[in-house]
């Protein structure tokens, strides 16, 4: 009897610890349950976006509204560099090989057209002075032989043939001392101090423009051979810019329209210009051309030849999206507006959308969103900066 009473007893705990179990297990597992359920629900509330209510953007000033349409000046993107013409770029080359005895300028300094930069030493411009001197002695006498001949002609005593001979030797002798007195002059000699006896065995090299001293890319005592180029000069003051307009936007492209710039690695200076000239063929298989815009540098601000620069071609008026100035924000090197998701019992939600932005005239900015929106869509046109403030900061939390 009382081990009967006593395996009854052991039955009723083993079953009773079996219920307490299954009873845990399913307790757990429907709290389990319950935590799942909740996490998508905060995962979706955190990607819909911002939530305020109609208190809280009254109190900051945010003011929703439909994009608006625009008559605004519409623009063509282009990128390209800054550049100077060929005539306000000059090598300063030698015409004849020597040795570097003094370079009279820097780098970076400024010079007047027809200064003294640096002198050659030459041993053979000796020789062509002497030969000029002896040429300039020799024609004395040919000139009084035909002085004399011309005359016995004149008077019908002469021989012709001897006049044809002093005639022909004249104009030799005068041609030579001509190239002589030219190829000194081109080396920047006067012939007039070399009759007087004062013979130079260096000749200067002198700048064949006004402007600013490059680089220098020859040192003093060295030998340069004739057509060497010792060192440039860049006059900046007729500095253009030269932009790459591609073929789907060139028929937009007329000379006299305005161009506003922006130096690309120079903090975003804006600088204002006007096209002056189209080219007409392709830059190698880029469908790419040309297009020059002179540049109203009235600010005189430091212009490099090689800066690049972001440009936008105004091509006239066209009625386009635009929202106020205000609702555009920047981050990360993109810009953004915040589109109204929904407004449900005075609360609104707002999606942060990409965008790209145009020209900005009278206080409104032309945008193009990158994705496709609805057409009754509604933005924040005052307060975007509080938005992103608070975008941010939930993103730090996340």
């Amino acid at each position: 009897m009382n081990i009967q009473k006593y395996k009854l007893i052991t039955a009723a705990f083993l079953i009773g610890l079996a219920f307490a179990s299954c009873s845990g297990d399913s307790g757990k597992k429907e709290t389990d349950s319950k935590e799942n359920a909740g996490a998508p629900e905060t995962a979706k509330k955190k990607a819909d976006g911002l939530e305020l209510t109609a208190e809280q953007m009254q109190t900051v000033g945010i003011v929703t509204g439909p994009i608006a349409q625009k008559n605004l000046d519409s623009v063509i993107k282009a990128n390209g560099q800054l550049a100077v013409p060929p005539q306000n770029k000059a090598d300063v080359s030698i015409l004849s090989g020597g040795i570097i005895n003094h370079i009279s300028v820097i780098e970076g300094q400024q010079v007047k057209r027809g200064q003294l930069l640096a002198t050659i030493k030459n041993q053979d411009l000796i020789k062509i002075q002497q030969d000029y001197l002896a040429a300039k002695n020799n024609f004395t006498y040919v000139q009084a032989e035909y002085n004399r001949q011309k005359q016995l002609q004149e008077a019908g005593a002469g021989t012709g043939k001897s006049f044809q001979s002093s005639e022909a030797t004249y104009h030799a002798e005068r041609s030579r001392i001509t190239a002589y007195e030219s190829q000194l002059s081109q080396l920047g000699i006067s012939p007039g101090k070399i009759t007087d006896g004062n013979i130079v065995s260096q000749f200067p090299v002198l700048s064949p423009i006004g402007g600013t001293v490059g680089q220098i890319t020859a040192n003093t005592g060295a030998f340069v051979q004739p057509g060497t180029s010792i060192m440039e000069v860049v006059d900046n003051s007729k500095i253009h810019c030269d932009l790459t307009v591609f073929e789907k936007d060139l028929m937009h492209v007329k000379v006299g329209q305005k161009v506003s710039f922006q130096l690309t690695n120079q903090e975003n200076q804006q600088i204002t210009g006007t096209i002056n000239g189209i080219n007409k063929s392709f830059e190698n298989e880029s469908k790419g051309v040309t297009v020059h815009a002179v540049i109203n540098n009235k600010e005189q601000k430091n212009l490099i030849p090689g800066m690049y620069v972001t440009a936008l071609i105004s091509t006239g008026s066209r009625l386009t999206s635009a929202v106020p100035v205000d609702a555009v924000v920047r981050s990360e090197g993109k810009q953004f507006v915040f589109m109204v998701l929904s407004e449900k019992a005075n609360v609104f939600r707002f999606k942060k959308v990409e965008v790209s932005t145009g020209v900005t005239e009278l206080g409104f900015i032309q945008i193009k969103p990158l994705e496709e929106l609805p057409s009754s869509v509604k933005v924040a046109l005052k307060g975007a900066f509080y938005l992103q403030s608070k975008a941010a900061g939930g993103a730090e939390e996340e």
